[in-house]
C-alpha cells in the first residue's frame, strides 16, 4: 500500500543526504518534492501546503541532533506531523449499547457487506461479542444472499426479512430479535447511496434516528482518492457519523483519502480493510502507518498477528520434539498454516522495516507456499515423520505426486534441514552462541 507516495518521499528525504544541519534553502527544496508527492498522491492542495508549512516552522532552528542527521531529523518530522494528520491516536469502536448498534453507510460498491463480516468476524475472535448481521438492502439484487454468504464465512447469524422492504422496520425488528438471543452486537448493512439522492440520504437519516446507534461507521473505498473525501464530507454533513472505514487498502491505491479524510470531516479512520479473506481487517493506528508509508514498517502490528496464531501449549510441544530432533514435516505444515493466518504475504512483508523496498517489483504470490503444501501432502505419514528416508525412488514419486520436479523436492529436503539444525542450534546456549557469530560479523 502508498508504494508510489512512499518512493517519492524517499527521494524528497534524498535532499538532505549529506547536509550537515538544516537551512533555508535544503529545507524548501525537500518540502517541495514532500508537497509535490502528497498531491500526486490526491491529497488535497491546501492540505499538502498546509502540512509542509506545519513541517517547516518545526524544522527551522533545531539543532540537528547528537544522533541524527539532517535528513532523519526530516523523516522524524514527516512522521509526526503524518501521524497528526490521519488522527493522531488510534480510535476504539462504542460497544457499550446492549445490544451495542453499529450502523455501515456508504456508497454503491464500497465493500459495505464484505466489511461488515470482516467486522462481525473481528468483534468475535478478538472481543469475545456474538454479533449479529442484519441485511437492510432491499434494493440490490442479490444482497440479501450476500451477506448470508458472508454470514456462513464467518458463522455468524443474519437476520433478514426478505417481505419487508422497509428497512428502518427491519433494523427494529432484528435489535428486537438480538436482545431475545443473546446477541450483543448488531451490524446493520445498508443499501449504498449517493450523497446526491435525496430520497436514499433520507431514509438512511430515519434509520439512524430509529434505531439511535452507539456506532455510525462511513464505508469508503480508498482507491478512490479525493473523491472519497469529498463523498465523506457530503454524508457527514447529513448523518453525522462517528468514524471511517477505508477499504481496499492492499489495492493500487494513491493514499489521498487516508491522509486527508480526518482533516476534511474531522472524524477518525477507525478499520481498514487490507485484502479480500475474513480476516483481512485492522485497527487503525495513524503512526503505524506514518512509519510504513516512509519505509520504516510496522513491527507492533507484525508481532501482533503472529501472537495471535501463537498457541502456548503447541509451541511448547514443538519445543520438546526440536530439542528430541523429531520435528517433522507435519510439525513444518502447521507452522505454514499460521502464517497463512496472519495475513497476505504482500502486507507481512512490507511490515518488515526496508524490505518493502529491497522487494520492490518482485511479485509476490499469494500462494507461495502453495508448491511446498503440495510436496508435503504427497509425503507418506512415515515420510514426513521421517524425512531422512526420502530415497531416490520416493523423491520421483513424491515429485510426480506433487506437479513438482526432482530438484524441487531436493531443495525443500535441503532447506528443512537447515531450518532443523538451526532450530536446534537456537536451544540452550546454542542460541547465545549464534547472536555472538552474529554480532562478530557485523
Amino acid at each position: 500500500m502508498f508504494d508510489n507516495l512512499s518512493d517519492k518521499l524517499d527521494k524528497a528525504m534524498h535532499v538532505l543526504k549529506g547536509h550537515g544541519q538544516i537551512t533555508e534553502v535544503n529545507i524548501a527544496e525537500t518540502l517541495k518534492e514532500v508537497r509535490r508527492a502528497l498531491v500526486d498522491a490526491d491529497v488535497n492542495y491546501k492540505i499538502a501546503k498546509d502540512f509542509t508549512t506545519t513541517v517547516k516552522e518545526r524544522a527551522m532552528g533545531q539543532d540537528v541532533l547528537s544522533s541524527l542527521k539532517p535528513g532523519q531529523l526530516m523523516v522524524k518530522l514527516v512522521k509526526d506531523e503524518l501521524t497528526t494528520l490521519m488522527g493522531g491516536d488510534a480510535e476504539g469502536i462504542n460497544l457499550s449499547g446492549a445490544p451495542s448498534v453499529i450502523l455501515m453507510s456508504g456508497l454503491q460498491g464500497s465493500g459495505k457487506t464484505t466489511f461488515s463480516g470482516k467486522l462481525a468476524n473481528f468483534l468475535k475472535t478478538k472481543k469475545a461479542k456474538n454479533p449479529l448481521l442484519v441485511a437492510c438492502d432491499v434494493y440490490r439484487p442479490a444482497a440479501i444472499d450476500q451477506l448470508h454468504v458472508v454470514g456462513e464465512q464467518v458463522n455468524v447469524e443474519v437476520f433478514s426479512d426478505r417481505e419487508e422492504k422497509n428497512p428502518v422496520k427491519i433494523s427494529q425488528a432484528a435489535i428486537a430479535h438480538a436482545k431475545k438471543n443473546g446477541h450483543n452486537v448488531v451490524i446493520i448493512d445498508t443499501a449504498g447511496r449517493l450523497a446526491v439522492d435525496e430520497a436514499m440520504m433520507t431514509e438512511i437519516a430515519d434509520i439512524h434516528k430509529a434505531i439511535e446507534p452507539q456506532e455510525t461507521l462511513f464505508v469508503v473505498d480508498s482507491m478512490t482518492g479525493q473523491d472519497a473525501v469529498n463523498t465523506a464530507k457530503a454524508f457527514n454533513d447529513r448523518l453525522n457519523f462517528d468514524g471511517v472505514v477505508l477499504t481496499k487498502l492492499d489495492g493500487d491505491t494513491r493514499g489521498g483519502a487516508a491522509l486527508s479524510i480526518k482533516s476534511v470531516v474531522n472524524k477518525p479512520i477507525k478499520f481498514i480493510g487490507t485484502g479480500e479473506k475474513m480476516e483481512a481487517i485492522d485497527v487503525f493506528y495513524p503512526s503505524r502507518m506514518a512509519d510504513r508509508i516512509l519505509g520504516m514498517g510496522d513491527v507492533v502490528s507484525l508481532v501482533e498477528r503472529a501472537q495471535e496464531q501463537f498457541d502456548e501449549d503447541e509451541a511448547r510441544k514443538l519445543q520438546k520434539k526440536i530439542a528430541k530432533n523429531q520435528f517433522g514435516f507435519d510439525d513444518f505444515l502447521k507452522q505454514i498454516q499460521q502464517i497463512k493466518k496472519m495475513g497476505n504475504m504482500k502486507d507481512l512483508i512490507g511490515m518488515i522495516p526496508g524490505a518493502g523496498k529491497a522487494l520492490k517489483g518482485l511479485d509476490i504470490d499469494d500462494d507461495a507456499f502453495k508448491g511446498i503444501e503440495a510436496i508435503i501432502h504427497s509425503m507418506t505419514p512415515s515420510e514426513r515423520m521421517e524425512p531422512s528416508i526420502i530415497n531416490s525412488s520416493r523423491k520421483k514419486r513424491i515429485s510426480k505426486g506433487s506437479g513438482t520436479t526432482v530438484q524441487e523436492v531436493n531443495q525443500l529436503l535441503k532447506q528443512f534441514n537447515q531450518m532443523g539444525k538451526m532450530m536446534k542450534m537456537m536451544q540452550g546456549g546454542g542460541g547465545r552462541q549464534m547472536m555472538q557469530m552474529m554480532n562478530n560479523m557485523k
